[in-house]
């Protein structure tokens, strides 16, 4: 699959990946993003999709490991850095078959910051792979 232009902020958000994520990690680094590859194989309940989006985003420590908490850190500058982001959801379509309501809502939480980043002219990709 060819990765888009990482660089066209308008066209992020949250999109389909078929593939592996080396292209993707190329693709950040070559666009100054940093990459951030979730593993939902990890996340058996709630409780430890949290503790997986905590350690592959390197949330802050405040973070609270809930909807609400997960939403605002996405938001947060300090959170983000100066650069932008590319996040994976590696093993999506098992995790999404398996905990319908949470894939629904990590992708809209997701969705909703790429588009509050968006707006502020800077990269938020996520990739939702197999």
């Amino acid at each position: 699959m060819k990765v888009p232009d990482l660089s066209a902020v308008d066209e992020c958000g949250v999109h389909d990946w078929k593939g592996s994520g080396e292209p993707l990690k190329a693709a950040a680094a070559h666009a100054g993003l940093r990459y951030a590859p979730v593993d939902l194989g990890k996340a058996k309940d709630k409780a430890t999709l949290f503790t997986e989006l905590d350690r592959a985003l390197a949330l802050p420590d405040h973070f609270g490991h809930n909807w609400d908490a997960l939403a605002d850190v996405l938001e947060d500058r300090d959170w983000l850095g100066k650069r932008g982001r590319v996040i994976l959801l590696a093993h999506a379509p098992a995790y999404r078959k398996d905990h319908p309501t949470d894939a629904r809502m990590l992708e809209e939480i997701l969705g909703e910051a790429a588009e509050f980043w968006q707006e502020r002219h800077v990269p938020f990709w996520v990739f939702v792979g197999g």
